[in-house]
């Protein structure tokens, strides 16, 4: 469907008697030194914190992608520390299924959602989702779960931060892919298909 169509935010419904998909949450890039120049930083950890804490309760894996450069100091923040056992996935690039093992590792746990998170929207999130699309994942991109760098208003080289967020969550919102869900959703609406979120 193309940009601007109306449609309702799930692309493709489970059908009656269906079993809901087996999700996972993936948190894309919540390293130091990124969520330190975030839009809406705590807001978004917030979210993406309390949707940690609902996807292990339901068993549900949580998977990390982090980016590899020199410039960045390694490790996510505090908030959002991995438990233990749980695979983070090392990238070089804004796709990270690119040269990783993050497709061996949501097919070893059985996954056919992925829930994204992370930052940054316009980048390393965007190249994700759609990807895991191609690889045939249904995806949910929570709404209030993704930010971007924070840039001066007037730049006029970047929509803003809001913007940008926005507009992501609108092109995800009327986004058709064939055979697969695409659903955009607010974090207290993500029940990881295991039930309803407590």
């Amino acid at each position: 469907m193309a940009p601007g169509a109306t449609a309702a935010s799930g692309a493709t419904e489970t059908s009656p008697g269906e079993a809901p998909p087996a999700s996972a949450l993936l948190v894309i890039d919540m390293q130091n030194t990124l969520v330190a120049i975030a839009h809406r930083a705590s807001a978004t950890v917030a979210a993406v914190a309390g949707l940690q804490a609902r996807a292990r309760a339901a068993g549900a894996p949580v998977v990390f992608a982090q980016q590899q450069d020199e410039e960045l100091e390694p490790g996510t923040v505090p908030e959002l520390a991995p438990a233990a056992g749980e695979p983070v996935v090392p990238k070089a690039a804004p796709d990270s299924f690119l040269g990783t093992e993050l497709d061996a590792v949501l097919r070893a746990r059985g996954v056919t959602e992925v829930v994204v998170t992370g930052f940054a929207t316009e980048i390393c999130v965007e190249s994700t989702a759609r990807q895991a699309l191609s690889r045939g994942y249904d995806v949910v991109l929570v709404a209030d779960g993704h930010t971007t760098s924070v840039r001066p208003a007037a730049s006029g080289r970047y929509a803003a931060p809001a913007a940008s967020v926005a507009h992501h969550n609108e092109i995800y919102r009327n986004l058709r892919f064939p055979g697969r869900r695409v659903r955009v959703l607010p974090a207290a609406e993500v029940d990881f298909g295991r039930g309803t979120p407590s």
